[in-house]
């Protein structure tokens, strides 16, 4: 194991949704290596309703009893106008802006047929929306600083696909296109922006789980109860968010070295989620049949390549059509 300890001395780290489980753990951690941290929470329920003002203190009275700075904020991440207090706040107390992790989120799960424009905007309205509303205020911050870490939450639920979470699915994977056009964007200017897709026993997590074997109703049948209790124990406790932790202050810091990527973690492993193309098929004359008749190529994952963007897709046509095309 190095022993090179990556610090965050003097950096500024502003995380929404820490008041608790993951966003909690983020702080914590860049707090315990320098960072100062704006600890943004509402203290809302999971399916975002309510609020509590005491949840970011909690979290940033914790940091500054274990001898780190940090200040607490409870404005929304929903609203231009919150969004941009939440960097304000940072700016006020210490002047810049570092780090950015929008990590606020809410689930609100149902099947498609009762998926309502009441059930979808909430979940847009804090993932997608929040985010761009408060990357906006401290992208400004990081482009006059030539220097900024984004990282960005999406999720398995929408790059693999879930039931009952087409809200939250489309909301987290509008994060992905975010997340790679602002990568480009950035690179000119010191910031790199990435996205991770963690795995974690959060209230999310629980909340997504009674809502797909059925509980509260679970709790009248003691052979379903003990199922899922048992599925608790042996892998979800595993689950810490702790474990996440590491891997979104190494994506935060000022050594990483990749933009535009996704990375999955969870119970201390991490992996990377790629965009892939295949070879594909190629035929000028290109009829619904040949698309047929030739599916499997298509779809072929031997030699697929990882383009960095669209250019890079389209160059991969150009070479397909020059180098094919000459053979027909």
């Amino acid at each position: 194991m190095s022993t090179n300890e990556l610090r965050f001395d003097d950096q500024v780290a502003v995380i929404t949704g820490a008041g608790g489980g993951l966003g909690r753990q983020y702080a914590l951690l860049l707090a315990s290596r320098g960072a100062r941290v704006v600890v943004n929470d509402t203290g809302g329920s999971v399916t975002g309703n309510g609020s509590n003002v005491e949840a970011a203190s909690v979290t940033a009275g914790e940091i500054r009893e274990r001898g780190g700075e940090a200040v607490a904020d409870t404005n929304s991440v929903t609203s231009p106008e919150g969004a941009e207090a939440i960097v304000d706040t940072a700016l006020r107390a210490w002047g810049r802006v570092d780090i950015l992790i929008n990590n606020a989120g809410i689930v609100g799960d149902a099947p498609f047929e009762d998926m309502t424009a009441d059930r979808l905007q909430p979940l847009l309205d804090v993932h997608l929306n929040g985010a761009f509303y408060v990357t906006r205020p401290a992208w400004w911050a990081m482009r006059k600083q030539r220097y900024g870490r984004v990282l960005n939450t999406c999720s398995a639920a929408g790059i693999l696909g879930a039931e009952r979470m087409s809200n939250y699915g489309a909301a987290k994977t509008g994060l992905i296109g975010l997340t790679r056009v602002l990568a480009a964007e950035g690179a000119e200017h010191g910031i790199k922006v990435n996205a991770i897709a963690p795995i974690a026993y959060t209230r999310m997590l629980t909340h997504s789980l009674d809502g797909a074997t059925g509980r509260p109703a679970v709790e009248n049948d003691a052979a379903a109860q003990a199922v899922l209790d048992d599925l608790v124990g042996q892998y979800l406790q595993k689950l810490d968010p702790a474990h996440v932790a590491p891997v979104a202050a190494f994506l935060t810091h000022r050594d990483c070295p990749v933009s535009g990527e996704i990375y999955t973690v969870g119970a201390g492993h991490v992996a990377r989620f790629f965009i892939g193309r295949t070879k594909g098929f190629y035929d000028p004359a290109l009829s619904i049949e040949e698309v047929r008749d030739h599916l499997d190529e298509i779809r072929d994952e031997a030699g697929y390549t990882v383009p960095g963007g669209p250019a890079d897709e389209m160059a991969e046509l150009f070479a397909t059509i020059a180098t094919q095309g000459l053979s027909r």
